[in-house]
């Protein structure tokens, strides 16, 4: 598939990403809140629609359903795969079902839909980013070794969505955080048998320079 960014206004770009962000925090406080939530963006939205005449109403319209897709694209993903989303500073961290099998750097095929949609929400909604797939390990084995082997599960992962989801090789980029202490999710468990919610990647989306044409890219845990 052709993932070629489009040069929609920058506006739509932030408000996307600003939903992702109300979207994860949301999930958890309730319908109400989220509609208010909603409700705010979209009024400013209209009211900042108004500051210059390149946002054309049909414009608005087009960021409107963005935003509805948008919601309704993170919240499928996390109703069907479990997977957490959460807004950070400048960026999107997607905590992803992904698991590894003991001192393994294989996908396993169970994990192959969850990749595939997460490929179609990037495809749609986050348009000339930047995603970092980060690996980690359990903290069985030593620390070298670790950060050795989550780097091969990023590394495998990075390589599936360029082969199999068409996504620009220059815009994923694979880093290990081996057995991080402050990232593992299962503290101290490790080994054959226990650990497994260690073995993991997770997904970081980061914007960077909208509008310029540039491809899209969606993109020993022992």
């Amino acid at each position: 598939m052709d993932r070629r960014t489009s040069l929609r206004p920058r506006m739509i770009m932030g408000a996307a990403l600003t939903l992702a962000g109300l979207t994860a925090a949301c999930a958890h406080v309730g319908q109400e809140q989220f509609d208010t939530e909603i409700a705010a963006l979209r009024a400013e939205i209209e009211q900042n629609s108004g500051d210059s005449n390149r946002r054309t109403q049909a414009q608005l319209a087009q960021l409107k359903a963005q935003l509805d897709g948008l919601a309704r694209g993170l919240s499928q993903l996390e109703r069907e795969f479990d997977v957490t989303v959460q807004r950070l500073e400048t960026s999107v961290r997607f905590d992803m079902p992904v698991y590894f099998d003991f001192d393994k750097a294989n996908l396993r095929p169970e994990d192959l839909p969850v990749l595939d949609r997460f490929a179609g929400v990037m495809g749609e909604y986050y348009p000339d980013a930047l995603l970092t797939v980060e690996g980690f390990t359990d903290p069985s084995g030593s620390a070298t070794y670790n950060l050795a082997l989550g780097q091969r599960r990023a590394e495998v992962v990075q390589r599936y969505l360029i082969d199999s989801e068409d996504f620009a090789p220059e815009f994923v980029r694979a880093v290990s955080y081996g057995e991080d202490a402050g990232r593992l999710v299962a503290t101290g468990q490790g080994g054959p048998e226990a650990g497994w919610e260690n073995r993991r990647v997770v997904f970081v989306i980061e914007h960077v320079g909208y509008g310029t044409g540039t491809p899209f890219a969606t993109g020993g845990d022992r």
